[in-house]
């Protein structure tokens, strides 16, 4: 499904580039994004988002009538292809701002090179706080680590009165490693006790090794701080294993393509999310049936965040009334109370978003709603 739908976009997004291209004014738009590599499940959901609104926006006459171009760069999940092609975006398509990465070690690669250039970039949703200290330049969409690790630690105490819990992290990602301290951190302040920690390589196969060592502390819940291509796999080997841990995690599970790999080995478990199918919010409930209808799949909170990331940038540019990249800096730096579907967004003094998390249940194949936290 995710193949033919990835055919699908890059069809369709050809076209609607030579469409835009003869534009004579146009706001033009990089998006750098793993289209093919081991996350591109979370590129063609990103990309779907962003083309969405993009043709919405230019169906409406485009931004104080400029439509916006959109050119799309591969970077195959690589950190150093994320670099490459954020140059190529800068010196050969002269952007006026970029949107991307998913994950947070490529977007950490990237950001210097926006920055250098002073081309404002905005990451949907990597969520490692490094990224916005980048300069004064980057941006995001989403909240950060921080705020969602506190989150599930805080939610493990207080409602699942869990009181033992493993970590399970992956060794090469930013973004994994920032969410495991701050749980870690926060789930031993509030009182439980972190009775073991291990590491793995996003790409394993095998997990039995770390899934043995966490059997015998026997915790409460097992946390896994990865993505949605180990989490599935792990989670899968760790019950054919006997471990009967309720499993928690972060928005990296997020994509429907873990539940091929998990099956029903993470039912009951929790997630910390941005984005929700079941939003009572009037936009979001637009956005969700609008999306199924485009694309038809259910919209996951990568798209939900593209989707808002596009928004923003298009806000940005009808206040700053220009593409200019210090003004359009500058507008983006003073956004707030921008209703999204992912709720409401202000960029606070770092950069980041303040926005709610939800929390979630997983029921294969659904992300059923719990509970709020706000900001």
């Amino acid at each position: 499904m995710k193949v033919f739908l990835l055919n699908i976009l890059l069809v369709t997004f050809a076209l609607f580039s030579t469409i835009s291209a003869q534009t004579e004014e146009t706001i033009k738009v990089g998006v750098f994004l793993d289209m093919t590599g081991q996350t591109a499940s979370f590129g063609i959901s990103t990309f779907s988002g962003i083309k969405m609104a993009v043709d919405e926006i230019n169906a409406k006459g485009g931004v104080d009538g400029k439509k916006i171009e959109i050119f799309l760069e591969d970077d195959q999940g690589k950190p150093d292809n994320a670099k490459l092609a954020v140059q190529k975006l800068i010196s050969e398509k002269n952007v006026h701002a970029i949107i991307g990465e998913v994950l947070s070690t490529n977007s950490l690669a990237a950001a210097p090179i926006a920055q250098a250039a002073k081309i404002p970039m905005i990451t949907p949703s990597s969520t490692n706080e490094k990224i916005t200290k980048v300069g004064d330049y980057i941006f995001r969409a989403c909240f950060i680590d921080n705020f969602q690790g506190e989150a599930m630690a805080r939610f493990a105490i207080e409602t699942l009165k869990i009181k033992r819990v493993a970590i399970l992290t992956d060794f090469n990602s930013d973004y994994s490693k920032g969410l495991s301290d701050t749980f870690g951190t926060t789930f031993n302040h509030l009182g439980g006790k972190v009775v073991g920690q291990k590491t793995y390589f996003q790409g394993d196969e095998d997990y039995s090794q770390q899934l043995k060592a966490i059997k015998g502390v026997n915790p409460d819940a097992i946390y896994i701080s990865g993505y949605y291509n180990s989490v599935g796999i792990i989670a899968k080997q760790a019950r054919e294993m006997g471990i009967k841990s309720v499993f928690l995690g972060g928005d990296g599970w997020d994509a429907p393509d873990l539940w091929d790999l998990a099956g029903n080995s993470l039912n009951n478990a929790y997630i910390t999310n941005h984005f929700t199918i079941t939003s009572p919010d009037e936009k979001a409930k637009s956005f969700t049936a609008n999306y199924k209808k485009l694309f038809g799949l259910e919209a996951d909170a990568f798209a939900a965040l593209a989707y808002d990331s596009v928004y923003l940038l298009a806000d940005a540019v009808s206040r700053a009334k220009t593409t200019e990249s210090s003004k359009l800096r500058e507008a983006l730096a003073i956004t707030k109370d921008l209703h999204g579907v992912t709720g409401k967004i202000t960029i606070n003094n770092s950069r980041n978003a303040n926005k709610p998390a939800f929390i979630l249940k997983l029921q294969n194949p659904h992300f059923i709603y719990n509970s709020t936290v706000e900001p």
